[in-house]
């Protein structure tokens, strides 16, 4: 898969929702940050013990960075009490494969000290370990203390098929401590496919042939269990989209 996913053309301005690989150009314009965050306690990072150190958060699939900062903002609760950020040391680091998009992230980021985004394609492996481990090794750290994952896994399970959305699960155990998945549902691949159609383009590569169908949140919540060691400590709910956002535990 490329490392460069160029971003959404012209066309697909007037159906953001046909991006096929979810790096649309104004995604936080029909979904913005406050759909999560509004589930997410602010005292999340006190709620999970990890308040009172460093802590390394990762953020798959960061788009433009918008939910990377308003997410950094929201737990260092810098709006409601106007925390000061130097009595904590929290650091994000956001990726997604599409350059364009982390650019603008990089561009807009107003807390480049602690926040950092990086262009990269999770299911390039060699790559991705290389980037991941490499900014894990600056704190001396073995993994992020939390990783979320909001709205990915239906992208590269329906361009990579069923073997790579039980990869990536395993990979993102792999990285943390805690995992905050949000896995679209069955009706999203369904919208997603009958998009590219209206445009008149290709199908995904593996809509049709995928055997992991109907409630994804449940067999990821399988897989993560069974197989990576994590225990789902606590359901936030569902967003207005009508996903779970799920919290996971390593053991």
């Amino acid at each position: 898969m490329e490392t460069h996913v160029p971003h959404v053309n012209d066309e697909e301005n007037e159906d953001p929702g046909a991006a096929p690989y979810g790096n649309f150009i104004n995604y936080y314009t029909f979904n913005p940050p406050e759909n999560r965050l509004s589930l997410i306690p602010e005292t999340l990072l006190e709620d999970i013990e990890l308040g009172s150190e460093r802590v390394l958060i990762l953020d798959v699939g960061c788009n433009s960075g918008d939910l990377s900062v308003a997410l950094y903002k929201h737990l260092l609760h810098e709006e409601a009490s106007g925390s000061d950020f130097s009595k904590r040391e929290v650091y994000l680091l956001g990726f997604d494969l599409d350059q364009d998009l982390i650019l603008r992230a990089q561009n807009s980021n107003p807390f480049p000290q602690n926040i950092q985004f990086v262009p990269l394609d999770i299911t390039d492996d060699p790559e991705s370990r290389a980037v991941l481990e490499s900014y894990l090794g600056r704190f001396g750290c073995p993994r992020f203390h939390l990783c979320t994952c909001f709205a990915v896994t239906m992208w590269v399970h329906l361009n990579h098929g069923d073997a790579a959305f039980l990869s990536l699960l395993s990979r993102l155990a792999s990285l943390c401590e805690f995992l905050l998945l949000e896995a679209q549902p069955w009706k999203c691949y369904r919208s997603a496919a009958r998009r590219l159609r209206k445009l008149g383009r290709s199908d995904f590569d593996h809509f049709k042939t995928l055997e992991i169908r109907g409630d994804t949140a449940a067999h990821a919540r399988e897989h993560l269990e069974k197989r990576c060691s994590m225990d789902l400590v606590q359901s936030f709910g569902n967003t207005t989209w009508d996903r779970s956002l799920l919290l996971f535990k390593r053991r």
